[in-house]
């Protein structure tokens, strides 16, 4: 026998969390580069497709384009090194939070599934003078880096990559955490909500899921409710054998 209690019975002095969803609007550039990346990838599997390929590798194909979609909504630098940061939107935007919330006294959690995100972040931070606390897979000092951040007021933000800070750490001096991009697995997105969320937390926490307009994350949004638990493996890459997504579906989302 399994009991199974929610959080707000085990813990009912917890404070409450605010979950809300900004969309952004692409840049100009950003958008051109999108709509270049998404056509050429229509095409390439188009002709995949007719060429008689297998489902195996339509599938393989398709979540690689998906994911130069995906970063390009982040950062277009990831696909364009000679894109200015100018045109990242979702920059923009986090810039703006950050400082309205630097202003209000919050500390920031930021997490992000890409390395190459976290790196842009971390150059805006140090050009910007501000203290931060980083961690993601090749980390060694991970421990270090979250005592850190939790015994030094001083440090307003902590950026994290998926991977490394999804479960298993306490990071209660924080109470606004940022998901720079979807996580289409909604119970690790929750999950790496509640580094902050949890017991020893005595601040109302403010969860920001940036998502860009009119792209495929958008799209992943809409179906999230029609088909959350085949979402939930969708861009796993250990899972793509088993992906209960048809090639179609997964087309739909380009």
């Amino acid at each position: 026998y399994i009991l199974r209690r929610q959080k707000s019975e085990v813990a009912p002095e917890l404070p409450e969390k605010i979950e809300q969803t900004l969309h952004i609007q692409l840049s100009e550039k950003q958008k051109e580069l999108y709509e270049k990346i998404r056509k050429s990838s229509e095409d390439e599997l188009s002709e995949l497709a007719n060429s008689g390929a297998s489902e195996g590798a339509l599938r393989m194909k398709t979540l690689t384009q998906l994911l130069r979609l995906r970063q390009v909504c982040c950062d277009p630098r990831i696909i364009d090194e000679e894109m200015d940061a100018q045109y990242s939107a979702k920059l923009r935007a986090f810039r703006e939070l950050l400082y309205t919330c630097l202003e209000g006294g919050h500390r920031l959690l930021v997490f992000s599934q890409f390395v190459k995100v976290l790196q842009f972040l971390k150059t805006d931070l140090e050009e910007s003078s501000l203290p931060f606390c980083y961690l993601d897979g090749s980390s060694k000092d991970r421990m270090a880096q979250v005592d850190q951040f939790q015994n030094d007021d001083s440090i307003p933000v902590f950026l994290i990559s998926l991977k490394a800070g999804g479960t298993g750490l306490n990071l209660t001096g924080a109470d606004v955490v940022v998901h720079f991009d979807p996580w289409w697995n909604p119970a690790a997105e929750a999950q790496a909500s509640d580094r902050a969320h949890r017991i020893g937390q005595d601040k109302v926490v403010n969860v920001y899921k940036f998502i860009a307009s009119e792209t495929v994350e958008d799209k992943v949004l809409q179906l999230q409710e029609e088909k959350r638990k085949l979402l939930e493996q969708v861009f796993e890459e250990s899972e793509v054998a088993n992906l209960s997504l048809s090639v179609e579906d997964l087309r739909e989302l380009i």
